[in-house]
């Protein structure tokens, strides 16, 4: 970090420039102007790993729109980027955009009338209508790279709009080092990772129960469920065993009768011992299934004993696994039940009651298998109403289902006792701000109960870079995919040929079939590491950078974007991805909801930065702290935004008093020129505020460190810069008017540097009215900076609290401030009456105090008190 350090030959000091009416309008555009043509935050690709600093940032996603929500998490990362920047690191501090997704892909539908027909072949020449049909079913269907293609068009223009915005907040970003997670470098990069894992055994394929959204008719991973409560019945009616005895079940779902493999009871419930091991036949269809026994089953649930169908739920699938039980899949992918009766149901009455099913929607079977119920007399009781939890997909608005599929899956320790340990040890090895967020992480690993579903059933992604050859009946080999070479990556198996094969040889016997699916979005992001350091693209680069230094998000995604990222590095690089991870919290509106936009409560981030200004913004978003959810507060922004004014105009004040860069201590003024206690008192008080803010800041404590910064500012705005008016006027001498200037020089000088992390715009304004360069280029304060100069805190606290009371007795006098106090008594312990007669010149003149008695008072040893004020000329306030 450069100084303006004064050698032999003493440079010539700047002359303070300070405008007549400094205001923050204005500031955002012009500072970015020169903090860009000044590179100040481009990184050092030649600094050693142990000066490098950096950032594995969150890439926002581009076929959105921001909210205050981002501005809150993106402005708390920031402040600690350019507080490392001044610690004298090396910031890597890149930014992507998360292009790749179902948003962009309905948008990109939507914007060009277009549909993604994977069996397309690519057009080099395709333009997109003018405009969209108005009837879908003529939009145009293309090939999945060129859907991809347009995609990246229309998102590139979102993502200037995202750029202007985060620059006019004051993101210290380097925006060489941009990505997006769907273009060449990341798809090659995502692609090289499952590759890898396929090859190392830590991906793989199988045909297995799968959470399946029929809306988006796409596969759904665990971490991407969302419990909702929905209303629901149950309805209980009779299995028979083979005495003829009725066994009651009862079921929310009883339109997956039909689907039914066996009954389940809890093994030591004593109402059906007797019925394990022996079978029970289903009403309406007449199917003989078993009776099992699994510690799963919940004796106080419903009637206490179930049916597993294959498959209602998770824990179907559960007790499917461990009790081997055979599989009978109805519902399809399309969310409907299959249209052939299935072969088990052989009763010439269960085939004809199945076809009052077949084809319908999961609700419209459920209607069929109740008035089928109700027509053959077999409801136990009414229905019961209740309200129970259902799983959905975050992004879906109808309950998934579970269908049996084929997917890749990577391994994350949840079928895996070993691995899920070793992945719990991994997260030890990162250190947690704040450190409660361990336990979220813990507890998420320990609950798996499956890998992670990797593939997705859409367009719009990167493709799975498999192949599968085909047999003499043109039936796929799952068993023997196909892969690429990591030199051609990367590939669309879709519209390219397998690797020894033409393209016509595409579905045909002997030949093969491209893999259809894309991986899921999480499974690119979680490698924003590799895609951000340039893994294996510049491995100079990447060695300088990973594993990071530092993963800032959100709590919710901890389950899946931190996990994931984990997950990963762990099978790639036996490592884990970053050293710190910071969890912010989320933006609460003013009833104390999280703002989302599907509540219609999301404040836009263009409305406070207008309105208020970044310094202001940033001000309330560094005052939470790191895993606290926040309230949008404007009181809190004002707040922020009167800090920033005020540091303009003590500023301009203090330049007023003749100071200048020469008069800091350190920087050629003579360190004993500071004489006067309640200077030294001053400097004595911001040493200590200087090492607290920075033991704060190392430990991502940022809002504590502003807390501490702000405290002090106030006083020495309010109370040192009040008292010491007169003296900086010359009304004291020479060397009492030097001892001002080098005080005001030197907190400046630090309060500038305590401040610029959140504040960017007002403290580099004031450091190029007095200073060369930006504040943003020289180094964090140091308390050593003060070591050589003597004093006590306790004497400005001393005075101030003087100043405090002699105040009040005007106020409550009802005077106004500028009237004369003709005398007063101040009394107090011994050590605190000593410091303001040390200082008593300056309290004087602050308060207009011709006659200041000070009295030691053994009675109020620890309270300073003001009494027999008389004043002059009582004015009417």
């Amino acid at each position: 970090m450069a100084e303006n350090i004064k050698g032999t030959d003493a440079p010539a000091y700047k002359n303070p420039e300070v405008p007549d009416k400094p205001a923050l309008e204005g500031l955002e555009r012009k500072l970015n102007t020169a903090w860009a043509e000044e590179q100040l935050f481009h990184f050092d690709d030649s600094a050693a790993r142990d000066q490098v600093y950096s950032i594995d940032t969150p890439p926002p996603t581009a076929s959105g729109s921001l909210h205050v929500g981002h501005m809150f998490s993106y402005t708390q990362t920031d402040v600690v980027a350019r507080f490392q920047r001044m610690r004298g690191k090396k910031v890597f501090y890149p930014l992507g955009w998360d292009d790749n997704g179902l948003p962009t892909e309905r948008r990109v539908q939507n914007y060009y009338g277009v549909r993604c027909d994977p069996t397309k072949p690519y057009d080099p020449d395709y333009t997109p209508p003018e405009k969209p049909a108005k009837n879908q079913r003529d939009w145009d269907m293309i090939s999945r790279r060129n859907f991809i293609e347009l995609c990246e068009t229309l998102t590139v223009e979102d993502e200037k709009i995202f750029e202007d915005l985060f620059t006019t907040l004051g993101l210290s970003v380097d925006w060489r080092q941009t990505y997006r997670t769907i273009d060449d470098h990341s798809r090659t990069a995502s692609q090289r990772a499952f590759l890898r894992d396929v090859r190392s055994g830590n991906a793989y394929t199988a045909e297995a129960p799968t959470l399946w959204d029929v809306t988006f008719r796409t596969a759904v991973a665990q971490a991407e469920l969302e419990a909702k409560e929905r209303p629901g019945a149950y309805y209980r009616y009779p299995f028979t065993d083979e005495s003829g005895n009725e066994v009651i079940i009862a079921t929310t779902r009883p339109e997956l009768l039909p689907s039914c493999v066996a009954l389940v009871a809890h093994p030591e419930d004593e109402r059906y011992k007797h019925l394990f091991g022996k079978t029970v036949t289903s009403p309406l269809f007449g199917v003989e299934v078993p009776v099992k026994a699994h510690t799963l089953a919940d004796p106080e649930k419903g009637s206490g004993i179930a049916m597993i169908c294959t498959f209602g739920d998770m824990t179907d699938v559960t007790w499917w696994r461990e009790l081997n039980l055979p599989t009978r899949a109805l519902i399809g992918r399309e969310g409907r039940f299959t249209g052939d009766t299935p072969e088990w149901i052989t009763s010439e009455q269960g085939r004809e009651n199945y076809q009052q099913l077949a084809g319908k929607t999961v609700h419209s079977a459920k209607e069929a298998v109740i008035e089928l119920l109700q027509s053959g007399d077999l409801l136990r009781a009414e229905p019961e109403k209740i309200t129970h939890a259902v799983h959905f997909y975050e992004k879906g608005d109808k309950p998934l289902e579970v269908v049996t599929s084929r997917q890749w899956y990577i391994r994350n320790g949840g079928r895996d006792a070993d691995r899920r340990d070793q992945l719990v040890e991994r997260g030890r090895k990162i250190t947690w701000n704040p450190s409660f967020m361990r336990s979220r992480y813990e507890n998420w690993v320990e609950g798996l109960n499956g890998d992670w579903l990797i593939s997705r059933q859409r367009f719009f992604g990167v493709p799975i870079p498999v192949w599968y050859p085909l047999n003499s009946d043109a039936e796929p080999d799952y068993d023997h995919p196909i892969l690429p070479e990591e030199e051609k990556l990367p590939v669309d198996p879709a519209s390219e040929p397998a690797p020894g094969f033409a393209e016509s040889q595409r579905g045909e016997p002997g030949g093969f079939m491209g893999e259809p699916d894309v991986l899921d979005t999480w499974a690119t992001s979680s490698l924003t590491p590799q895609i951000a350091g340039k893994w294996e693209r510049d491995p100079d680069l990447f060695n300088r950078v990973f594993p990071f230094d530092l993963r800032p998000q959100g709590h919710d995604i901890i389950r899946t974007w931190l996990f994931s990222s984990v997950v990963r590095a762990n099978s790639l690089h036996d490592s884990v991805p970053w050293t710190n991870t910071a969890i912010s919290g989320w933006i609460l509106d003013p009833d104390r909801k999280k703002m989302s936009k599907s509540k219609g409560n999301v404040v836009v981030p263009n409305e406070p930065l207008e309105q208020f200004g970044a310094d202001a913004v940033r001000y309330w978003a560094a005052s939470a702290k790191l895993g606290a959810d926040t309230a949008y507060e404007i009181s809190q922004m004002k707040i922020g935004r009167r800090l920033a004014i005020k540091l303009l105009n003590v500023s301009k004040f203090a330049f007023g008093m003749g100071v200048t860069e020469e008069h800091i201590v350190g920087s050629g003024s003579d360190d004993a020129a500071i004489t006067e206690p309640l200077d030294q008192a001053l400097l004595a008080k911001l040493r200590v505020v200087i090492q607290q803010a920075t033991d704060h800041f190392d430990n991502y404590d940022y809002a504590r460190a502003l807390n501490l910064t702000e405290s002090f500012f106030w006083a020495f705005t309010d109370d040192y810069v009040e008292l010491v008016k007169d003296r900086a006027y010359g009304a004291q001498g020479e060397q009492a008017q030097a001892s001002v200037r080098a005080t005001l020089a030197t907190a400046l000088d630090k309060l500038l540097r305590l401040f610029a992390p959140v504040l960017p715009f007002a403290t580099d304004e004031v450091w190029r009215w007095w200073r060369s360069g930006s504040v943003h280029g020289v180094s964090w304060p140091q308390a050593s900076d003060l070591d050589a100069v003597a004093g006590s805190a306790d004497v400005l606290d001393a005075v101030a609290e003087a100043l405090t009371s002699l105040r009040r007795a005007k106020a409550e006098a009802k005077v106004k401030q500028r009237t004369e106090i003709i005398s007063a008594r101040i009394t107090g312990s011994e050590h605190s009456t000593e410091a303001v007669r040390s200082a008593l010149e300056d309290l004087r003149a602050a308060t207009k105090s011709q006659v200041l008695h000070v009295e030691s008072s053994v009675q109020d040893a620890t309270e300073m008190r003001v009494s027999d004020v008389s004043l002059a000329e009582p004015v009417q306030a």
